[in-house]
């Protein structure tokens, strides 16, 4: 049994000869029945016996020191067996932070930041319990207005660096045309339906942990070490996740404070977090401001693009928005400055969050796009056409694939888009200001390394083995559907077992790029299995046809591949990595957003009609799930543009609205059809099947159609997020 490294830019022939065709077939989720009959386990069920229930206290400043936690009311209540506030391990927040490091500090970063557990016989105790803890505090002036403070440019945080091209304040001058606007995002929660829960058990002497988190392996290293413990003295599983939007790739101070309570008790430990309370445990997305400046000669070409913005972090979390992000590769332009500026906040930590960087920034670029479209006197899809890069106009790589103009022509074909677009205000249905709006959408594409495990075993099903999550997106479904293509079996003779780390180490969900790694490192190991098909066969490898179960040589010999087996499981193993082809191209995802709405001049009410997309995004693994995904972003883009607002208390640092009864999200009411298409190149250069992320890119530029819509509906130009009544109403036209 070997183990195969490739170079992504290296198509395995496997993939290449498959002749099942199941890949990328609109095929239901395998996980689908456990799910809608309830037998699928998430993280706060089925525990093992003799279960205790914890509760957080979290400080009740948002700045300070706590100097005492007074818990003898707390530990006398019936029920409550401990309350644990001065273990040195407890740490300050969450691991994508620096927080880990941390631990034990009496420093408050922000309020709500963990202090104390208290375990109990039930959950109602141990909640009950943990409001009876007295936290005292020495209490400083806080930083929780982020518009009131410094903004330092000159910082290191965030992975993407500030890029200045030739002389932007120049081309800006001369420029025939000139766009100079400020746009506003406010705090995004991650907001997915299963909360951070955790189930906390010792097997043996390995701390075991049923979580609910996006990146298993990384959750390990984070535990172990913040527990003092080796990494192979600890297990995560999280077999099914509900949702995670960023807000799970990271290991909440709730965890390693249960695995705590775990240890010093010797029973097993639940803890979930309240939907308000998970608002300062879990991060969110800053709010940002961007400038937006473009100029362009007359005919529309831009010679000038800058995309600069300001996001907040506080002191113990290394994470920056990555604002521009997606702006970087989108149009041409010779001069260009892209940049992040940071202030420092008390509040909880800022991460990534449902397409950081893109879902942001296309705001700001795609609404300017249209601001200057209206400028030049230029058709919206004409702009974008007339600065489409024919090579990354920052860096001069060429694009592994690119198809946004096939993007453009054909989701106007598909939506109907005019060929002279209505002036702003001018088309009605009684009360009822009627507008379309378009925007590019664009999600850079990444391939991480991946490991996987696949077993033919001698009844001639495979199983397939990883510790990759299923967070909704259909992880289980596309690594079926890989092997399968690829061993020529049925997709129902391919199991899947997933979410343990116990099994072969991914990078997990997020990003987008968990489906093209982890269904590269399946056909890996295909590979191998496929060359001791071939050596059984007395054949090559390319000279095999894997089909409906069974193998055929050149010679038209042909074998059920169960009597190939030959009683013996077969195992292969596959592991990718990002190679050369990553270094030499640029990649990404793309697409177009079409929207119309309809905004009611007398109240501001808007109602989005239709939705339309065509998105680019290499090969599609399977059409139905893809279509979920893209789908479900741009569920996200109408919510980001209409209502997703947190609201931060200045005065307190407190968030005015931690739950969905005051956070807004889009709801079945606010959504209408939603249609997507794809327009399907394989992306060779991308990784060994082809496939380009998705999960995010139905986010970047959903909001901005949106917006820009709203706009030719009543010419009422909104420049800060989200559009909402009070926004509105002033410009309305008289009824």
């Amino acid at each position: 049994m070997t183990e195969q490294k490739i170079d992504v830019a290296e198509r395995p022939g496997g993939l290449a000869r498959a002749k099942q065709g199941v890949l990328g077939a609109a095929l239901p989720r395998i996980e689908g029945p456990l799910k809608v009959t309830g037998a699928a386990t998430y993280a706060y069920e089925r525990a093992p016996d003799d279960v205790l229930y914890a509760a957080i206290v979290g400080a009740p400043a948002g700045a300070g020191t706590v100097t005492s936690i007074d818990a003898a009311a707390a530990a006398a209540l019936p029920g409550v067996l401990a309350v644990i506030h001065d273990d040195p391990r407890i740490p300050s927040g969450e691991s994508n932070s620096s927080a880990m490091a941390s631990a034990g500090t009496s420093r408050i970063y922000h309020y709500g930041q963990p202090v104390a557990i208290v375990v109990a016989e039930t959950q109602a105790v141990a909640r009950f319990a943990a409001s009876l803890v007295r936290v005292r505090v020495d209490t400083t002036d806080g930083r929780f207005d982020m518009d009131a403070q410094p903004v330092q440019t000159d910082h290191k945080l965030g992975f993407l660096p500030a890029i200045d091209k030739g002389d932007v304040d120049a081309a800006m001058a001369d420029a025939a045309v000139t766009i100079d606007a400020t746009y506003t995002t406010p705090v995004h929660f991650p907001a997915a339906l299963e909360p951070h829960a955790t189930t906390v058990w010792w097997d043996g002497d390995v701390l075991t942990l049923r979580s609910s988190n996006q990146v298993i392996g990384a959750a390990r290293n984070t535990i172990a070490k913040a527990m003092k413990l080796p990494p192979e003295r600890v297990r995560v599983l999280a077999p099914f996740v509900g949702g995670g939007f960023g807000g799970k790739t990271g290991v909440g101070a709730e965890v390693v404070m249960a695995g705590i309570a775990a240890e010093k008790l010797g029973r097993p430990v639940k803890v979930v977090l309240p939907r308000q309370q998970l608002a300062y445990v879990a991060h969110h997305r800053s709010a940002t401001t961007q400038r937006i400046r473009l100029g362009a000669d007359s005919d529309g070409r831009i010679t000038a693009i800058a995309h600069e913005g300001v996001a907040a972090q506080n002191d113990d979390a290394p994470f920056l928005e990555p604002i521009p992000f997606g702006t970087i590769p989108l149009y041409a332009g010779e001069h260009r400055r892209f940049r992040t500026d940071l202030v420092r906040v008390d509040l909880p930590p800022t991460g990534a969050v449902r397409a950081p960087g893109e879902a942001i920034g296309t705001f700001a670029i795609e609404c300017a796009m249209d601001e200057l479209a209206e400028a030049t006197g230029l058709d919206p899809i004409e702009l974008r056409r007339r600065n489409e890069p024919d090579v990354d106009p920052t860096t001069g790589k060429r694009f592994s694939t690119r198809r946004m103009l096939d993007c453009y022509d054909e989701g106007a074909r598909r939506f109907g888009w005019p060929a002279s677009l209505p002036a702003p205000g001018s088309v009605r249905e009684g009360e009822w200001l009627i507008g379309i709006g378009m925007a590019a959408s664009l999600r850079s594409n990444f391939t991480v390394e991946a490991a996987a495990a696949v077993t033919l075993g001698a009844d001639g099903r495979a199983t397939v083995r990883c510790d990759m999550t299923d967070i909704g997106t259909g992880t289980y479904t596309i690594l079926a559907q890989t092997a399968a293509e690829v061993l020529g079996l049925d997709p129902s003779q391919v199991v899947v077992e997933l979410g343990d780390t116990d099994l072969p180490k991914t990078a997990g969900s997020g990003g987008s790029f968990g489906a093209g790694s982890a269904c590269s490192a399946v056909v890996l190991a295909c590979e191998d299995i496929l060359a001791e098909l071939a050596r059984r066969m007395n054949a090559a490898p390319e000279e095999l046809e894997l089909q409906n179960g069974c193998v055929t040589a050149r010679d038209q010999r042909q074998v059920p591949i169960a009597d190939l087996v030959r009683g013996e499981p077969i195992e292969g193993k596959g592991k990718s990595s990002p190679g050369a082809q990553a270094k030499r191209n640029s990649q990404a995802s793309h697409g177009a957003h079409f929207c119309e709405v309809a905004v009611n001049a007398v109240t501001g009410e808007t109602r989005v009609r239709r939705m339309l997309g065509v998105f680019d995004i290499g090969r599609v693994l399977n059409r139905k799930t893809a279509e979920n995904q893209v789908v479900g972003g741009v569920v996200w883009g109408i919510s980001y543009a209409l209502g997703e607002a947190g609201v931060v208390d200045t005065r307190s640092g407190r968030f005015v609205n931690p739950d969905f009864g005051e956070y807004h999200v889009a709801v079945s009411a606010d959504v209408p059809h939603i249609e997507c298409h794809f327009i399907e190149e394989i992306d060779d250069a991308a990784n060994p099947v082809g496939a380009k992320g998705v999960g995010e890119l139905g986010i970047s530029g959903a909001g901005a159609a949106v917006v820009n819509a709203i706009y030719n509906a009543t010419g009422v130009r909104v420049r800060d997020m989200p559009v909402t009544l009070d926004t509105l109403l002033a410009g309305l036209p008289m009824v």
